[in-house]
């Protein structure tokens, strides 16, 4: 397996949550539950990546690794993309793994999947996916949608044509629901974070679509559940009920 790093961004100053990587749930604050499930994943370092010294501290307290970042940074990625220069000057680690910070219900399986859909030939980026089974997610604009096609010859990949908001696409057939754990090539890594933002990108509020306007290559495998992203107040009190029955 390719010498990996899996670093979870981490900041203070989200819009519609403060302060939510410090969240209690179950006595545990947020961050520290992702950097279990990072840990239980067992694909390597885990690095937490913050421009915050609260959050570090918590991770060193329980026992992690944290990294501090700049504060202006446009985008997890490009937190990631210090992170991984700081850690890692030399260049050894050759697959950089994303894990954002509001996953406190991950499932480690789901990290494991999608570093084992970087496997492709030409692949850049992998990423996941879940078939959408609630009728308002597909019409719902926060539900960010993939638009794929079939790899040949391997079971449940998909190749990313596009992201989006809007349902998509149209006629009969599934729609996939796209979940935010990304592995990089480093080198694809470098080269994202070196492009500006694109058209379409800032259209849809989708950075990834940076990568595939591009013309890097992005592979979603498909896996059979969504874990809770927490964004909201109630997203918050739903996590501690699901936390707090699996204990």
């Amino acid at each position: 397996m390719p010498q990996t790093l899996t670093v979870i961004p981490a900041r203070m100053a989200a819009t519609r949550l403060p302060g939510k990587p410090l969240a209690d749930i179950c006595g545990t604050p947020m961050i520290i539950h992702c950097w279990r499930r990072a840990m239980e994943a067992g694909l390597g370092r885990v690095v937490v990546a913050t421009d915050t010294e609260e959050i570090a501290q918590v991770v060193r307290k329980a026992g992690g690794e944290a990294v501090r970042t700049k504060a202006g940074h446009p985008s997890g990625s490009d937190r990631v993309y210090e992170a991984v220069s700081l850690l890692d000057p030399d260049g050894d680690v050759e697959v950089v793994i994303n894990l954002q910070g509001d996953l406190p219900t991950l499932e480690p399986r789901l990290i494991e999947t999608c570093l084992a859909a970087l496997g492709g030939k030409g692949t850049d980026i992998a990423t996941l996916a879940s078939e959408i089974k609630e009728d308002s997610d597909r019409t719902a604009s926060h539900v960010v949608k993939l638009v794929g096609t079939p790899v040949r010859g391997a079971k449940d990949i998909l190749r990313a044509l596009y992201f989006t908001r809007a349902t998509a696409p149209h006629g009969d057939g599934p729609l996939y629901h796209h979940i935010g754990i990304y592995a990089y090539r480093r080198v694809a890594l470098e080269r994202f974070v070196s492009l500006p933002p694109s058209h379409l990108e800032l259209r849809e509020k989708l950075e990834q679509l940076r990568a595939l306007e591009d013309g890097m290559r992005i592979d979603v495998a498909i896996v059979d559940t969504i874990p809770l992203g927490v964004d909201t107040p109630a997203d918050l009190e739903r996590a501690r009920r699901e936390l707090a029955a699996a204990t």
